[in-house]
């Protein structure tokens, strides 16, 4: 009988750990996902805030250069954008990373002004604006 319950720890044991390996990998895998998605968000923030994108097409369909307000709200997303990533690449917790993907989302949604802010969805919208990092998207990752 003690043999058998030996045997049975140690399965139990064994499934433990494998748990935990597919648990490590997938945490890595989510990390280096979001990681990635984040660093798109970033970039693009960081070239509104450097002055790398001048021009923006408007709601209203017009070209106008950015303002330094527009400049100094996309300088905080990547500064939050960037804190975010800091975070993840630290440590996996879920709750607070959830928690900071809230505050970027919430800070994207808050604009200086409604008419300020790059109505940009794509790289056509945006004079020097990277492929593929439409503000558009930093809203959807935000949010996902």
């Amino acid at each position: 009988m003690k043999n058998m319950q030996v045997t049975l720890s140690k399965r139990v044991s064994n499934r433990i750990c494998a748990s935990r390996r597919i648990l490590h990998v997938d945490t890595q895998r989510t990390r280096k996902k979001l990681i990635e998605q984040l660093e798109v968000v970033f970039s693009t923030a960081s070239n509104y805030a450097r002055g790398n994108v001048t021009w923006v097409t408007g709601e209203d369909g017009k070209r106008r250069p950015l303002t330094v307000l527009e400049r100094q709200w996309w300088a905080k997303i990547a500064a939050q954008t960037a804190q975010t990533i800091n975070n993840i690449a630290r440590g996996f917790d879920e709750r607070q990373i959830d928690d900071q993907l809230n505050l970027l989302e919430m800070m994207l949604n808050k604009a200086p002004s409604a008419n300020q802010v790059p109505a940009a969805s794509g790289p056509e919208k945006a004079e020097g604006k990277p492929a593929g990092a439409g503000v558009g998207q930093g809203a959807a990752v935000a949010a996902s």
